[in-house]
């Protein structure tokens, strides 16, 4: 498991792309946005220059990893010679399910294909290509670098080889690994959502402010981030993506918050945007 292929150069694909050059990996990121990969290059770089300032590696070894990332636009260049497969591109099943179908295709048959989805169905996915026994869902948490969690989640044909290979590279990146078997939500999306749209409806009711109940959460339960802080990191639309998954699948106590909808169709995303539950226009 040495040689390793990021599909999406988003914040997760970044993440995971950095994490794995940092442990000494072979890695290559595609995207079919020169813009993306051109900020995934310059947030990996700033990756390596903090590790860097804080001693963790030196400025010799970070440049060298630093220097060995790939980008590319082409999906069959990044999926040629690959031993895993990293898909982490938005959470839209018919999307994830059109890149496996060509990874199945371009990769080399010994290759382990895996989708980064956090609620979605690895067994379906799995289901578009030869090889579901080499597919799974590898769950990193944002920001990758920092969070230690994989949530190796198990389709329904994965094997144990799979299973082991996939927890080896959870452990040669320095992350802990738990093994998760399939059902909608996984372990911690399942729980997240819905502390978040709980959350979500309390501002809704006029019950505090984002700041209180984000204050209550991290000092009552010793959460370090609110659930409304962290809903605006992951992004408004994706949490919305989730919450109507997990509402169809699991039923109405995932049914989204009403202001959630109304945020996401203001435009109001979160960071990315400037503003969701928070205002960011003064510290971006």
């Amino acid at each position: 498991m040495q040689n390793i292929a990021v599909i999406g150069a988003g914040t997760m694909g970044r993440g995971i792309a950095y994490s794995a050059a940092a442990a000494g990996l072979s890695v290559i990121v595609q995207d079919v946005s020169n813009t993306s990969l051109h900020n995934a290059e310059e947030d990996i770089r700033k990756q390596f220059e903090r590790a860097v300032r804080k001693e963790w590696v030196s400025k010799e070894m970070a440049d060298e990893r630093r220097d060995t990332i790939q980008f590319t636009t082409e999906i069959s260049e990044a999926a040629k010679d690959r031993d895993l497969v990293i898909e982490a591109v938005l959470e839209i099943m018919e999307l994830k399910t059109s890149i496996f179908k060509q990874l199945d295709d371009l990769t080399p048959p010994h290759a382990i294909l895996a989708t980064n989805t956090s609620t979605m169905s690895p067994t379906e996915i799995a289901a578009q290509t030869s090889r579901p026994e080499k597919c799974l869902a590898l769950h990193f948490f944002n920001p990758v670098p920092k969070m230690k969690l994989i949530e190796v989640i198990c389709g329904l044909e994965t094997s144990e080889d799979t299973i082991n290979k996939a927890i080896g590279f959870g452990k040669s990146i320095g992350k802990e690994c738990v093994k998760i078997n399939e059902f909608p939500g996984f372990a911690v999306s399942r729980m997240n959502c819905l502390i978040g749209n709980e959350a979500m409806n309390m501002v809704m009711e006029g019950v505090g402010t984002p700041e209180d109940i984000d204050k209550a959460m991290k000092l009552g339960l010793n959460h370090p981030m609110g659930p409304l802080e962290l809903a605006d990191l992951v992004g408004l639309d994706t949490r919305l993506r989730n919450m109507h998954y997990l509402y169809e699948t699991l039923g109405e106590k995932y049914r989204p918050c009403p202001i959630l909808i109304k945020y996401v169709k203001a435009g109001r995303l979160g960071r990315k945007s400037g503003k969701g539950f928070y205002d960011y226009t003064y510290t971006n």
